[in-house]
């Protein structure tokens, strides 16, 4: 096991405004260690990428509340004031989110924004160095030199979403997360690109966010797997063992509500009902109203977090209110 880059402990992540509060990540904790390629799941609204930039504490500090503690690499994220975050944000923690390609200026040279980027943390850099070291991602994400003198319009969107990547690596960070950063894309460009951030992480000895609602991005790119719904964190585990043997019927929901492209055709099985208000707190667990275990503790008194078969588990099914 390699050092600990990200370590969550009771992180809340709340939307406030003048009539309401809205409790968008609850309690989340888990931890990655250096090499790790974490697949951060679930359905659309269940906080994903809340948790995301809330992390690179990109979110409006007037309407958001973020407590708990989220030590990366020895600082506190939460702790840590404006002008110390923009010393390690996009340096020693990067992202790339879905459509990013949409951010690059449309009236200059991918070179010339590359130059503008890097030269935020090494004001210095010489164009030589600057071009070297990019030409040397974008073979990674097998683009060639000539895109460093291309305008965007000149190139299609997963060439972009290729150089958005290439971007997010060139200062070398300790971890990247990537916020459905191919879902935009055609299916075979999404997996040609998840198989060479998958050989980019070997080379380059990354650690990675992978935040999807694809149970099979997850299954083919990341080694574990964080399993969240409405805001709070599920199971977590190695992908191998938790799409093989899932555990929280919400995993298990979530897995069964993908077709499987091995064995005999499965008629698919959604999960019933919606996400709660998030507005609103509750005593018990968040899916007992969805889950089809439900017990009258799961109603009345929130699981605690346990070790189960090598993994983390919030659920009254394995102990989880002892």
């Amino acid at each position: 096991m390699g050092k600990t880059v990200l370590d969550l402990k009771n992180f809340n992540v709340t939307y406030v405004n003048k009539h309401q509060r809205v409790y968008a990540v609850k309690n989340a904790s888990f931890k990655i260690n250096k090499g790790d390629s974490l697949g951060l799941v679930g359905e659309s609204g269940s906080g994903k990428s809340t948790l995301a930039m809330a992390l690179l504490r990109l979110l409006p500090l007037k309407t958001t509340e973020i407590s708990g503690a989220a030590n990366f690499i020895g600082k506190d994220l939460v702790k840590l004031s404006e002008k110390e975050l923009r010393k390690i944000r996009w340096k020693e923690l990067s992202a790339v989110f879905q459509k990013s390609m949409n951010s690059f200026s449309p009236v200059h040279k991918i070179g010339t924004q590359v130059e503008d980027i890097y030269r935020v943390h090494e004001p210095g850099a010489k164009k030589k160095e600057i071009f070297e070291k990019f030409s040397y991602l974008l073979e990674l994400v097998k683009l060639s030199d000539r895109v460093y003198s291309s305008y965007p319009h000149e190139l299609s969107g997963g060439m972009l979403q290729r150089v958005s990547i290439a971007v997010s690596l060139i200062n070398d960070p300790e971890l990247l997360v990537m916020d459905e950063a191919t879902t935009a894309l055609d299916v075979v460009t999404q997996g040609e690109i998840l198989d060479e951030v998958v050989k980019m992480e070997k080379e380059l000895d990354m650690t990675r966010i992978m935040i999807t609602h694809d149970m099979s991005v997850v299954a083919t790119s990341c080694n574990k797997v964080a399993v969240i719904y409405a805001g709070e964190i599920m199971e977590v585990g190695l992908v191998k063992d938790v799409l093989k043997n899932p555990l929280h019927p919400y995993t298990k929901g979530l897995l069964n509500s993908f077709p499987s492209l091995k064995g005999e055709n499965k008629e698919l099985q959604g999960i019933s009902g919606f996400l709660p208000d998030l507005s609103q707190k509750y005593e018990g667990c968040i899916f007992s109203s969805r889950c089809d275990h439900v017990m009258d503790i799961c109603k009345n008194k929130k699981p605690k977090q346990l070790k189960e078969e090598g993994r983390l588990l919030n659920c009254h099914l394995y102990g989880g209110g002892n």
